[in-house]
């Protein structure tokens, strides 16, 4: 498997491409191989494989996250359409704490984004009809389920999209500044 790693602005966050192997009938490709992302210095455990289907473009999920001890990395992919994909560091002590990135993952692109645990994560739909698979390292826990107002001021996302099509939920989250100390950043030695 060969695969294709770049750290965004934030390190912690990259984009990951892999290989495709094609020919007349298609193509085919190892989409994630632990043993791969572990000689890449990736070392996850993903428990969970979940798939979301956004029929509208501009569809917006997020920002969310869990907290611990069920804190969750994602490993995002889209197989249909394309999204505008965000993190936001919530490790206090970070000295990009309060700061995102964003990248565009889509099917044309066959990229991947990994967003480790500390980091709310949403999305937007960029084409209609979208479908969004990610794994990730932790169960879902409702009881740790937590989120980040998506248009907080503070974050200053540009989400390419005026009016999003929101869930209830996604309306409500608090803004950053009302978070408590969920994640602690730990620098490497």
């Amino acid at each position: 498997m060969d695969l294709s790693i770049e750290p965004l602005a934030i390190p912690e966050v990259k984009l990951i491409t892999p290989a495709r192997h094609g020919d007349e009938r298609g193509f085919f490709s190892e989409t994630y191989s632990q043993p791969r992302f572990l000689e890449a210095g990736i070392d996850l455990e993903f428990v969970q494989d979940n798939h979301a289907f956004s029929a509208e473009a501009g569809t917006l999920r997020g920002l969310h996250f869990q907290i611990p001890p069920y804190a969750q990395a994602k490993l995002v992919r889209v197989v249909r359409g394309a999204i505008l994909d965000v993190a936001v560091d919530l490790r206090h002590g970070s000295p990009t704490f309060g700061q995102h990135v964003s990248a565009v993952i889509s099917a044309d692109r066959f990229n991947q984004i990994l967003v480790p645990a500390g980091f709310a994560h949403g999305l937007v739909t960029l084409e209609p009809n979208t479908e969004v698979l990610y794994k990730v390292s932790c169960a879902y826990s409702p009881a740790h389920d937590k989120g980040l107002l998506w248009n907080d001021p503070a974050l200053a996302i540009g989400w390419q999209v005026e009016q999003p099509l929101l869930s209830p939920k996604d309306r409500a989250q608090p803004c950053l500044s009302e978070l408590p100390v969920y994640f602690s950043y730990e620098a490497s030695r």
